[in-house]
């Protein structure tokens, strides 16, 4: 056989760039790069393109990533938990009207109708020059936060599984782009016979060199744009079986640039910046932010949660804020960049000593400087609990634990195993921070508003301000 009878095919790959636009030109040059070789490419991105911490994401409503991803020449995509979370049905289908390439997930599906979405495919076969390529897609299963937004989501195991039966033999390759994690993707591997190739995302991980499962290859390429996945496979003819040459990821090199793609960048993010510079509201006042003591703004969140959830009390912790709230024009900018987690608030029911629990170790430095990463956090430390509906009498001098002498709601003493409901914050849910928040039950979350909205409304309502000086923690 000789070796100009041998088919190549290179699949580069992205994952969990979260909206670092500054990683994206860099990767489409590169992309540019390897596509000027010739031969036969394939371009995927495996989710969470997209993050509203990024003013271009969040002024564009995801305009700016879909820009990029044309411009990239990405030629199919799939949708991560920040897509499918932190944007409504109607916002998602708005930003992805103008995208060139197929978006393929196929475990995601539309509660009313019980099909995926029009811009939406359960899986997809493209052609690569003499490879016909099976593309899968599958995201991570927020069971209740999807169905909260109008989805329904199946076990994405089985549901691949389905899939691949179907296509085996229609295709050469398999590949699955697997928005579930490193743990999910193993599964796969081992479970689903067929897949030839699992490039993951999700967890964030980097596998520089092949991982071989089976006869199924994993890849996956870091987060933030800091690594562009490669995967290279080949076949000595057209009747042969496809074979792994080499698989892994490489640093992307920041000198590089695409100068269309840069070149829309700077123009969605002048764009993003007009759309959120209208007023939200105007203050009369500055409110301070402070990590280690209750706080005026941080009390504002709290009022603002309480209200919004119609809780009897609110727990919030003053590290989702980053910043003081200054006096005079508040825009819609302003609030994105003081407050720019996608993070929502829900109810739960706690008992008193629970809530006791939290509000000690609130106290604490250890617990109020602790950095947190992920669950939607986009802060630099936990901070303390600041709350609304509820007194605190300390000691900040008495040991920890024993230093709150008394705790009333609504001016009565609170009991240790009545069940209060409690408007907090989603990621507390998840056993993050304060870990006795996550112990209550009958949990409420509330979609799709982020806390960043709750604060605009808590700013317009009468009275707020002022209240939001009112101390809550008392100090003996």
């Amino acid at each position: 056989m000789r070796s100009s009878e041998k088919q190549t095919l290179t699949i580069l790959h992205t994952n969990d760039i979260h909206s670092h636009f500054g990683s994206m030109s860099a990767i489409a040059a590169m992309i540019n790069e390897e596509r000027a070789q010739g031969g036969h490419l394939l371009v995927l991105d495996i989710g969470d393109h997209m993050d509203r911490m990024a003013v271009e994401t969040e002024g564009t409503l995801g305009m700016a990533n879909v820009d990029v991803l044309n411009l990239t020449g990405y030629d199919a995509i799939t949708i991560g938990n920040n897509e499918g979370l932190t944007f409504t049905p109607d916002q998602l289908a708005q930003s992805y009207t103008g995208l060139l390439c197929p978006i393929v997930c196929g475990n995601v599906v539309e509660q009313d109708t019980g099909r995926p979405p029009a811009w939406m495919k359960p899986w997809i076969i493209v052609e690569k020059g003499p490879f016909r390529i099976g593309l899968l897609g599958a995201t991570a299963p927020f069971n209740t936060f999807y169905e909260l937004l109008g989805w329904q989501v199946t076990d994405p195991v089985e549901t691949l599984r389905d899939q691949v039966e179907v296509l085996r033999e229609q295709v050469d390759v398999i590949v699955v782009l697997s928005h579930l994690g490193l743990s999910t993707d193993k599964r796969l591997a081992e479970q689903v016979e067929g897949i030839d190739v699992v490039l993951g995302g999700h967890t964030h991980h980097v596998l520089e060199e092949p991982l071989l499962i089976g006869n199924t290859v994993l890849g996956a390429a870091g987060k933030f744009g800091q690594w562009l996945g490669r995967v290279v496979l080949e076949r000595a003819g057209q009747a042969e079986p496809v074979q792994l040459v080499s698989s892994g990821c490489v640093p992307v090199h920041s000198n590089m640039l695409e100068e269309q793609v840069s070149l829309a960048i700077a123009t969605n993010r002048k764009e993003a910046e007009r759309l959120l510079d209208q007023t939200a509201v105007i203050t009369d006042r500055t409110l301070p932010v402070y990590y280690e003591r209750e706080s005026p703004f941080a009390i504002l969140l709290a009022q603002a949660v309480r209200h919004f959830t119609k809780a009897e009390i609110s727990l919030v912790n003053a590290g989702q804020l980053l910043g003081n709230l200054p006096q005079g024009d508040i825009t819609k900018g302003m609030l994105h960049s003081l407050c720019p987690s996608p993070i929502n608030a829900c109810t739960i029911c706690l008992n008193g000593d629970q809530i006791r629990e939290a509000l000690e170790q609130s106290l604490l430095e250890e617990f109020f400087s602790k950095p947190i990463v992920g669950f939607g956090f986009r802060g630099r430390i936990l901070g303390t609990l600041c709350v609304d509906g509820i007194e605190v009498l300390y000691d900040p001098s008495a040991p920890a634990y024993d230093k709150i002498q008394s705790i009333y709601v609504n001016g009565m003493p609170m009991d240790g195993k009545r069940e209060y409901v409690v408007g907090t914050l989603d990621m507390f849910t998840f056993n993050v921070g304060y870990p006795s928040l996550a112990q209550g039950s009958n949990i409420q979350y509330h979609l799709p508003e982020f806390i960043r909205d709750l604060l605009e409304e808590e700013l317009k309502r009468p009275g707020a301000l002022e209240e939001s000086l009112r101390n809550r923690w008392l100090s003996s």
